[in-house]
């Protein structure tokens, strides 16, 4: 296991900028510590909570930008629908994420094929309007990021010594 450290200071300072400051503070140090780069290899060296971490890190970058269907065409939807993500933010206390993955799990099943073929920009875009089932649960993921990232805060605020050594400046 990596030792992840953040520094009291730039801890105190991101608190004081509130929740995605707070939050992007483990992400970016947990990331600093691995390369930069989740691979199965920088897995094997993180916890559990640092890797859900990353995860939602993900899922809400994606999902902001693009939607579900822009998360599984950019090749994200094995990683959060064969492993146990959905169950991970069930124990954060995040009922209604795990039940959204969930959902998104199983268009994701009937469409996977297709949303992760390889294609042009056009068609990638056509994709949006082809697969509106989607649209649902991009929308509910929308007007509840604000909230889901205040409990992921809250998660991390109560389990610190989980994703970082605080240290002293």
């Amino acid at each position: 296991m990596k030792e992840v450290t953040v520094s009291d200071s730039t801890l105190r300072q991101a608190a004081q900028e509130g929740m995605d400051a707070f939050v992007d503070v483990f992400v970016n140090a947990i990331r600093e510590t691995i390369g930069g780069e989740l691979t199965a290899e920088t897995m094997a060296e993180l916890s559990a909570d640092q890797i859900t971490l990353l995860a939602y890190d993900m899922l809400r970058s994606e999902v902001m930008d693009g939607g579900f269907v822009q998360l599984i065409h950019n090749g994200y939807g094995p990683f959060f629908f064969r492993n146990p993500f959905d169950k991970a933010v069930r124990g954060w206390g995040i009922p209604d994420l795990c039940s959204l993955i969930r959902k998104a799990h199983k268009l994701y099943n009937q469409y996977r094929e297709e949303l992760e073929a390889d294609c042009s920009d056009e068609e990638f875009m056509a994709m949006f309007e082809r697969y509106p089932a989607f649209d649902d649960l991009d929308d509910t993921f929308v007007e509840n990021e604000e909230e889901w990232t205040a409990l992921v805060a809250a998660y991390i605020d109560e389990h610190i010594e989980s994703f970082a050594t605080i240290t002293e400046d």
